[in-house]
């Protein structure tokens, strides 16, 4: 466990914490008006390796050396000059902080946290955090990274959870979820849509599938996971014989067969590594191995039915419920833009020219729905 304190004065700024991978949508911005929740489970940090906030410079003021020496390999709108290694917590898990009304930032319904840090300490002034809360993004508190000191407190973190132990937690995440909106004259109001953390997860994913598919078709098994892949796979991809096979793959699942070429692995919450075979020396080897984040993955390996009889007690033989079945998105699935953007600028193989083709396009893909 952790505990994040003022660099200027020691005192305590929040509670004491676990470190977990950054979650994939931690980046995302989603839809118009929008009420997102909080991004951070309470109780646990993530770090952002990247650079994060104010200053902002433009992808023209920028050399593709040093574009390519922070690990950005094809044009973006512009690169934070802020500092790397941002903490995002729960805005819940704050101590002695206060917040700095003059910085409210650009913001809509809330704050965004684009003049900088928008939090002080409370015992010496220095400005140490930004909390967002605006519409459309994911409401958490980042602490700047050169304003806070990380001590350890109860002794060292618990040892990460083995796959095993994960799998029998079993926490999938539905694809389905009610969406919060501002703006409405009755108050808040709700619809049902896909979620946007597997917007997020397959923006990432789909970059991932492009590379992997060295320029040739892909397939993915039929049902959710093709709902959610396979239309844009064949819209971004050429059409013709000899197509790349894309399987799920990782911990409780048959091994493979040996005609995939592409793997869906999970990637574990505490630490972020992904999944990958114990046979390094087997056909696995070969295989393109695809991140998602566990509780997406574990829905589509092993999805949830609507169940035809209540969770706890029970019914008379033969009687089946007649509620409606699980609400759905009215919509066909898009992947977020924004995350898959961000994934494939990052990927060496996007210096490829049909790969920066399909980024310079990537307006009208929108357009035509995919994204």
């Amino acid at each position: 466990m952790f505990v994040f304190v003022c660099a200027g004065c020691g005192a305590e700024l929040t509670t004491s914490l676990s470190q977990v991978a950054l979650p994939a949508h931690a980046r995302q911005k989603y839809g118009n008006g929008i009420q997102l929740p909080v991004l951070m489970e309470p109780g646990t940090f993530a770090v952002d390796p990247e650079p994060w906030g104010p200053p902002w410079r433009r992808w023209e003021e920028i050399h593709p050396d040093e574009a390519a020496a922070r690990g950005i390999y094809a044009p973006v709108y512009a690169l934070s000059d802020g500092p790397p290694g941002a903490i995002v917590i729960a805005p819940g898990d704050t101590r002695s902080t206060l917040l700095i009304p003059e910085k409210r930032g650009g913001a809509c319904c809330g704050l965004d946290g684009a003049d900088g840090p928008n939090m002080a300490c409370e015992a010496c002034g220095l400005p140490v955090a930004s909390r967002i809360d605006d519409c459309s993004l994911w409401q958490a508190v980042w602490l700047a990274p050169d304003a806070v000191r990380c001590l350890p407190v109860d002794g060292a973190d618990a040892a990460p959870l083995s796959w095993a132990e994960l799998m029998a937690e079993g926490m999938g995440m539905p694809p389905f979820e009610p969406i919060a909106t501002w703006g409405s004259r009755l108050g808040s109001n709700h619809f049902w849509s896909w979620s946007p953390q597997w917007e997020a997860a397959a923006g990432r994913a789909l970059a991932h599938l492009l590379v992997a598919s060295e320029g040739r078709p892909v397939t993915v098994p039929d049902g959710l996971i093709g709902e959610v892949f396979q239309r844009a796979l064949d819209a971004l991809l050429p059409a013709g014989p000899s197509a790349r096979r894309a399987v799920l793959a990782g911990p409780g699942r048959p091994a493979p067969d040996k005609g995939a070429d592409i793997f869906l692995v999970p990637t574990h919450p505490q630490t972020g590594e992904a999944w990958a075979p114990a046979d390094s020396a087997g056909p696995a080897a070969f295989a393109h191995l695809v991140p998602l984040p566990v509780g997406v993955w574990l829905w589509l390996a092993f999805p949830e039915p609507h169940l035809p009889v209540p969770a706890s007690g029970g019914m008379p033989d033969g009687v089946l419920r007649d509620d409606p079945p699980a609400m759905r998105a009215p919509h066909l699935f898009r992947a977020d833009a924004g995350a898959f953007q961000h994934t494939l600028v990052r990927l060496p193989a996007v210096r490829s020219l049909w790969l920066r083709e399909l980024l310079e396009n990537l307006t009208q893909h929108m357009r035509a729905g995919l994204f």
